[in-house]
């Protein structure tokens, strides 16, 4: 009873647009669970602290205060806000620990509304948001939905290219003793799978993205299932598979976890979003090299393509809500310098261009941004001769303080030659110290905020 009515009060309050469903997408590492902590915690705070200046409603002193409530989906464990807390507020402070799971966390962000229609009303208004962390690795599986197995294989061997090739190379080898055709044999199956893992974990190990199934890599409660022992193989399309065969055994296997797996999963969380932040990381990827730079490229286009996308009006938003804003915010923008955040943007638009072009086509509002969840670093300048040098200043992940300029980011979407000549040195730096009862220091991700839910306060 008490579920329904929750669904009840959600399906009223997205009536009267006082309800927001926010998907907080990016690959494995971008950033996720620090941007949603560190989300929570700026919203908790703006009734004691003025943190958010360009959020319009905070600014304008509109906003009176934020609540944690319980989630409508009781079958999805909490996001780890608390934990993620203890980390940041740790000695020495430590990054959140990444997602492994799907969880979920809901706001209740009351304020004081301007529309004439929410006055009449009440003088206060409250504005619901939802927000749901995953694994980025599990995004990586949303394009199987419309690849049946024959696709999907091709799909896998036409990218075995240069460092992938050279990594597939040991899974390869046990694959081409495999007759497809022989009676099922689930020993030499299992395998061969487990060697296929083991490709796709060398891939992210070497800073390659696109790694499909992404549950393979981070399987949770499937761990050890057999619907994770496929792989892709070369087969005639054509051809049926014979009864009882190892290709039946890994079509049907591959069949159940797209649609047992994947296609649930994207139903249960993915189809019903209001407003979407694609988060990137431009910066490791320029320092590990080109084939991990591009890499990354590709599987944020592969992905973009799984999402809705359309304008939004009463009815939709109702029976069948559609994402009718993105952005794509460049993560650590605090690991380079001030005025390299143009060029990270600069940078960032040319990355996404194509997401940009499928999302634009459906008439939807889209924007770039430089962003830093939680800030590791200061700023400032180092004297070199008669001249003042823009410089880093932060403590590594191994706790060595450090001054440093990580080099000039890219305007433009670099060649090979970028990487030969000089590239980017990326240093990882751990969050500074903060204090429990203050907001955590970001850089704009108020910026955000008024870009995903500023209309909602409104």
């Amino acid at each position: 009873m008490k579920r329904l009515t929750q669904e009840v009060n959600d399906f009223i309050n997205r009536s009267v647009d006082s309800h927001v469903r926010i998907a907080v997408t990016g690959l494995s590492r971008a950033g996720k669970t620090a941007f949603i902590s560190s989300l929570v915690n700026q919203l908790l705070h703006t009734s004691t602290h003025d943190n958010l200046p360009l959020l319009s409603a905070a600014r304008d002193k509109r906003v009176i205060g934020a609540k944690r409530e319980p989630q409508t989906n009781m079958m999805v464990p909490r996001f780890s806000y608390d934990e993620a807390m203890e980390h940041v507020h740790s000695e020495p402070p430590k990054w959140p620990e990444p997602t492994r799971d799907v969880s979920e966390i809901r706001l209740a962000l009351k304020y004081k509304p301007k529309k004439k229609t929410k006055k009449l009303l009440n003088s206060t208004a409250t504005l619901h948001i939802d927000i749901i962390d995953y694994p980025g690795e599990w995004l990586l599986d949303l394009p199987l939905l419309d690849m049946d197995f024959y696709q999907w294989s091709q799909s896998q061997f036409t990218a075995l290219k240069g460092l992938r090739k050279e990594l597939a190379q040991p899974w390869l080898d046990q694959l081409a003793a495999l007759d497809l055709d022989a009676e099922l044999n689930e020993k030499d199956l299992l395998a061969i799978s487990d060697s296929y893992t083991e490709y796709l974990h060398t891939c992210k190990d070497s800073g390659l993205h696109w790694v499909q199934p992404g549950r393979f890599v981070l399987p949770g409660e499937l761990e050890g299932a057999p619907v994770l022992q496929f792989f892709p193989c070369q087969f005639d399309e054509n051809a049926k598979a014979r009864k009882g065969s190892n290709l039946e055994m890994l079509k049907a296997r591959y069949h159940e976890y797209q649609q047992k797996v994947v296609k649930a999963f994207y139903k249960h969380h993915f189809s019903t979003f209001d407003r979407q932040i694609v988060l990137v990381d431009c910066l490791q990827p320029l320092n590990a090299g080109y084939e991990s730079f591009h890499d990354m490229r590709d599987a944020l286009e592969q992905i973009m393509h799984s999402f809705k996308y359309g304008r939004s009006n009463i009815l939709k938003r109702l029976f069948s809500p559609r994402i009718d804003k993105v952005l794509f915010a460049a993560t650590k923008a605090d690991h380079v310098t001030p005025e390299q955040h143009p060029n990270m943007v600069s940078l960032l638009q040319q990355m996404v261009h194509p997401a940009w072009q499928n999302a634009s086509y459906e008439n939807i509002e889209m924007s770039c941004l430089t962003m830093a969840s939680i800030q590791a670093t200061q700023t400032g300048f180092i004297g070199q001769g008669d001249q003042a040098i823009p410089a880093l200043q932060g403590v590594t992940m191994d706790e060595q303080p450090m001054t440093v300029f990580p080099g000039d980011v890219p305007k433009k979407l670099p060649n090979q030659a970028y990487w030969q000549q000089q590239g980017f040195e990326f240093t990882a730096f751990r969050p500074q110290a903060s204090s429990q009862d203050d907001p955590l220091p970001h850089i704009r991700l108020d910026k955000a905020l008024e870009y995903l839910i500023g209309d909602k306060l409104k």
